[in-house]
């Protein structure tokens, strides 16, 4: 089972771990500060330094409770070396601040409108939403942008927290995307709270304050069908 570092401080950089199995170019260890792919959010990229010198860290995947870091050569390493990670900050950070902001996005569709996600995806500093909505309009895509931008100027902070999987289901709308994508053997529940607006369950990483995000742009909004529209975002400093 690997640590998952970056859930409990997205804020680290650098990390020293153990390497518990090789395969080729792809490495696990017993605890990373690299996010892997998931929920809509991309892996860290980053570093590994140990026995053969410094290797680039390509792309990071949960399988089961191992974290599987895919390098770019076959690893001198065996099991038991000690390695020192890095993960590649200014990506890091910019997906942090894109995945709070459809957080905020989110948060606001639900309070204002109430209904749920039907989708998403992101990459740095741009992504897409979907909702259960009927209608669209470049006016109504433009009283969300202000919306949302009014969310981040409130400077919100933004708490994790990690509950029984009993208590957590006890919270109202805990769960915000249309199916609950949560497995049945999932005993812990890690919630993202933005402080007076949203209350969720997800894994990834997200900034302290609403005010790192920066400044939301809705750029695009289509409809994927009856009930079904997305909006895109971009977000600039």
């Amino acid at each position: 089972m690997t640590e998952l570092l970056c859930q409990s401080d997205a804020y680290l950089k650098e990390f020293d771990a153990t390497v518990v199995a090789v395969n080729a170019d792809q490495v696990v260890l017993d605890r990373t500060a690299f996010y892997p792919r998931g929920g809509g959010q991309p892996s860290d990229h980053g570093t590994l330094w140990g026995d053969g010198g410094e290797y680039r860290v390509l792309e990071v995947k949960k399988q089961g409770g191992e974290v599987w870091h895919k390098l770019d050569r076959a690893a001198a390493f065996t099991a038991g070396t000690r390695v020192r990670g890095a993960i590649d900050w200014e990506r890091r950070y910019k997906l942090m601040r894109t995945h709070t902001a459809l957080h905020i996005l989110c948060g606001v569709i639900f309070r204002d409108y109430g209904v749920s996600v039907t989708g998403g995806d992101m990459e740095p500093l741009s992504a897409r939403m979907d909702f259960e909505l009927e209608h669209m309009s470049a006016d109504f895509a433009q009283k969300v942008e202000e919306k949302v931008n009014a969310e981040i100027a409130a400077a919100r902070d933004i708490r994790v927290k990690v509950l029984p999987r009993e208590e957590a289901f006890q919270i109202p709308d805990l769960i915000r995307t249309k199916i609950n994508l949560l497995p049945p053997d999932i005993i812990e529940v890690r919630t993202i709270e933005i402080v007076g607006l949203d209350l969720q369950a997800d894994g990834g990483t997200h900034v302290a304050n609403t005010r790192e995000v920066g400044r939301i742009k809705i750029v695009g909004h289509e409809s994927k069908g009856k009930i079904n529209k997305r909006l895109r975002i971009a977000i600039g400093d």
